[in-house]
């Protein structure tokens, strides 16, 4: 038999080959919702959310339509991605015990400076959320869907400033005669995407004044 005779093709491709074009497929997938998430975002922020549309969403993000829906959902759901990614700071929503400010706000032994911590994050968190925040209140009345999402995006929040003031108190204690309870309602209604555009926009506030007035604030009606 000749030796040069090529030996039957491999049909099948080797890890490496897999690997990276898994890898490539991931990132493209990845960088695929980002444009729609960032579409859908300017959409929502220049309409609102009754007059924007799927399809004015999918011409924003320069997809498809099937594309929009099979990426990240319909309308409803991608809102509420649009949410979490603003509250998380990252394309894909992060539990609260993993998002970095938490961590660095449970290993800090100082009372003050878990408050510190806690008031730089808001300030970082509102300019992407309060502004959609803003379009989800207005949607809310008619939308049953999106009054849930606000509903339980607020006794989310309720329920994390507890357990943030239950772990100044547990370092630095109370002022006395303040409750956990009552302490976690004022940073909740003081940390509000609300509240922010009332002071930042409405009034005028610099973010920066902001960030050390809640920390201020804060500090004063918490500590000892």
């Amino acid at each position: 038999m000749s030796n040069d005779v090529n030996p039957p093709a491999d049909d099948n491709p080797s890890p490496t080959k897999r690997r990276y074009d898994a890898s490539r497929r991931r990132r493209a997938a990845a960088e695929t919702r980002r444009a729609i998430l960032v579409g859908a975002r300017r959409q929502f922020l220049a309409q609102g959310y009754a007059a924007t549309t799927m399809p004015s969403i999918a011409e924003a993000s320069g997809v498809a339509l099937d594309t929009v829906y099979a990426a990240v959902g319909p309308k409803p759901v991608l809102f509420r991605e649009l949410i979490e990614s603003a509250i998380s700071g990252t394309d894909e929503p992060v539990p609260a015990e993993d998002r970095d400010y938490v961590r660095a706000i449970l290993a800090e032994p100082d009372p003050h400076r878990k408050i510190a911590y806690y008031s730089a994050a808001v300030r970082a968190i509102q300019p992407r959320l309060a502004p959609l925040f803003r379009v989800l209140g207005e949607a809310a009345r008619a939308e049953p869907e999106l009054a849930a999402l606000w509903t339980e995006i607020a006794e989310r929040r309720a329920a994390n400033m507890r357990r943030f003031v239950g772990d100044v108190a547990a370092v630095g204690g109370l002022r006395e005669g303040v409750s956990v309870e009552e302490a976690a309602d004022l940073v909740w209604a003081t940390n509000a995407p609300e509240f922010y555009l009332l002071l930042v926009e409405e009034r005028g506030w610099p973010p920066e004044r902001f960030e050390h007035w809640l920390a201020e604030l804060w500090i004063r009606m918490l500590l000892p």
